[in-house]
């Protein structure tokens, strides 16, 4: 059976849209005019423009740019897309119309219809709420488009991504503290090195992911700069004086978090300065998960012939030929996220990179970067906490059993018998298959008691 259609109208003329559909006529073009590659931009994204249909409406009706019937209808219709109700009704590709014009006409023809309805005129001649004039009033695709990026990843960043990282950060320094007390093996050039302790290196994991949680502050406060009322080129064009602030106050009132006016309009509208220094702390995150998902692939390589020092929690068959087998799946499954999140900043950094004039138009396939990688690190760190590191375990016997033949522990002898001999003690242990200790004996370079004073391992890698 066909799809029933009825006809619509904007400023090109008449365009048949599909009789359930609530988009109007300029979503229709746009879904026949790119239908490129079926994504869409994300939940969080559409939330962000109902947030911001929400409080522009209620901005106008504060100044009484708007009756209170319609501006109502408009808020309820919106507090309905805030919550996902009507997300199948955004359907616009993510490579679009430069700026995102259709993505903001989608929202305005969608909220319009539900308005319609609300307010019982659905169906009459004619449409009741007007998406341009009344959902759209006060505002333009080139600020909105550009805030709802900035509500959208800040949210994300603050209830998705920041509670995952801080989790994960307190399990690791949790197994630092549990394996403290294990010395083990240093390595440098993916040579033996140094002993040091077990906790030493997985709080060095914690403290890498520390430190970028540190970093997110500043992130967010580029991200709380919202150029909602700078219209078209940041002049804020018909729009009411007091709108501009009434405008961002109901941003905050929806989101709870510290949206203001950005410093300048004009730098806002023009450029997209905190999505890229957002993007850049997110390759920041995911170049540290890259580093802890690579490490502990290596430390668990074996079981019999790699170094197999820890273990991941078994959570899958490794192989379809080789059976037994078992791989480091979620810190595998890390290591891709860490890499398309590197791809997706390149994607973000040349589209902002892209700025003309008064505006940037490649807002879109920014923000489906941007808000793919926050939610893909999120959900990535989620999984590799509770399927990896969670359950993550140390041998301890093999970790204490590589120190004492490790020849780097001669580099403990340098101040006893200098670096010339010592270096030659290395040489001799690692030809003979012998211990340091066992060749300093042999060739009597140390009485007992300095040997031992030397090669003490508790002396030579302390706890702080």
């Amino acid at each position: 059976m066909s799809e029933e259609y009825r006809v619509s109208k904007d400023s090109l003329g008449e365009v048949k849209v599909p009789s359930s559909a609530y988009w109007g006529p300029q979503t229709q073009r746009a879904i026949e005019n790119f239908p490129i590659s079926g994504l869409r931009l994300p939940r969080r994204f559409i939330r962000a423009q109902g947030i911001i249909k929400w409080a522009a409406a209620k901005a106008n009706r504060e100044v009484s740019a708007l009756s209170e019937e319609v501006a109502n209808a408009i808020m309820q219709a919106a507090d309905e897309v805030i919550a996902g109700q009507w997300d199948s009704q955004f359907v616009v590709d993510v490579y679009q119309a430069g700026a995102g014009t259709s993505q903001n006409m989608n929202a305005n023809e969608v909220i319009a219809h539900r308005a319609d309805e609300i307010l019982g005129k659905h169906g009459s001649s004619g449409q009741f709420v007007h998406p341009n004039d009344q959902v759209n009033m006060a505002q333009s695709t080139n600020d909105t488009i550009h805030v709802a990026i900035h509500i959208a990843a800040a949210e994300a960043l603050v209830h998705d991504l920041a509670p995952e990282l801080l989790l994960a950060q307190t399990v690791l320094e949790d197994k630092a503290k549990a394996w403290m007390a294990v010395v083990k093996s240093g390595r440098t050039h993916l040579q033996d090195a140094v002993p040091m302790r077990l906790g030493q290196e997985v709080g060095g994991w914690a403290g890498a992911i520390a430190y970028w949680r540190g970093q997110l502050d500043s992130v967010l406060a580029g991200l709380y700069g919202i150029g909602l009322g700078g219209n078209a080129v940041g002049t804020g064009i018909n729009a009411h004086p007091e709108y501009r602030k009434r405008a961002i106050d109901g941003v905050r009132e929806k989101t709870g978090l510290s949206f203001r006016q950005p410093d300048n309009m004009f730098t806002f509208i023009q450029n997209m300065d905190a999505v890229l220094e957002t993007s850049g702390w997110l390759r920041g995150v995911a170049t540290a998960w890259g580093k802890i998902a690579n490490d502990i692939r290596l430390l668990s390589s074996g079981p019999r012939t790699g170094l197999a020092e820890l273990a991941l929690p078994p959570v899958q068959p490794g192989s379809s030929i080789m059976p037994g087998k078992v791989n480091p799946v979620m810190a595998e499954m890390m290591n891709m996220i860490c890499f398309q999140v590197y791809g997706n900043d390149l994607a973000v950094q040349s589209a902002v990179a892209a700025g003309q004039l008064e505006l940037n138009v490649m807002m879109p396939v920014a923000a489906y970067n941007l808000l793919h990688s926050i939610h893909i690190l999120a959900q990535g760190i989620r999984a590799f906490r509770e399927r990896g590191l969670v359950g993550l375990s140390a041998d301890v016997e093999r970790v204490t059993g590589f120190v004492e033949m490790n020849t780097a522990l001669a580099t403990a002898l340098n101040p006893y018998i200098g670096y010339d001999q010592a270096a030659a003690v290395a040489k001799a242990a690692y030809a003979e298959g012998k211990s340091v200790r066992e060749v300093v004996r042999e060739r009597g370079l140390l009485d007992e008691t300095k040997l031992k004073e030397a090669l003490d391992l508790d002396r030579i890698t302390p706890m702080e």
